[in-house]
């Protein structure tokens, strides 16, 4: 079982930055590949970023690709999403979420837990 809860999330011009950053609590976070997805109002919670246990490998969505940042520090259980030059269309709740499997997905499904979701409000 894994305990995920987020922060960072909060209101920012077109072109500014926030760093949303995922504490996970429970046993061997080391072994989950861990992802963020996110969900604006009236649509499907999207895939926007994840990273493999040891970090070697991240993938992200196009729409974020060259903007956005992921990255893990295992010794103290969390995850982090660097998000730069952010745009109106960014406007979402943002979710961490932990997969058991193998390799990574952009599947919401394919992971087993999620955190409550933090905030992200872009205004032009």
């Amino acid at each position: 079982q894994v305990q995920l809860v987020e922060s960072g999330g909060g209101l920012v011009q077109a072109g500014g930055s926030l760093r949303l950053s995922c504490a996970a609590s429970g046993r061997r976070f080391v072994n989950y590949t861990m992802a963020w997805f996110r969900q604006a109002p009236g649509k499907e919670r999207e895939f926007v970023a994840t990273i493999t246990p040891n970090g070697a490998t991240t993938h992200y969505a196009d729409s974020v690709k060259g903007r956005f940042t992921i990255a893990r520090d295992n010794a103290i259980n969390s995850v982090y999403l660097q998000m730069n030059s952010l745009k109106p269309e960014d406007t979402a709740v943002y979710f961490c979420a932990a997969r058991a499997g193998p390799g990574y997905s952009t599947n919401d499904a394919m992971h087993d837990y999620w955190g409550q979701g933090t905030q992200v409000t872009v205004s032009s």
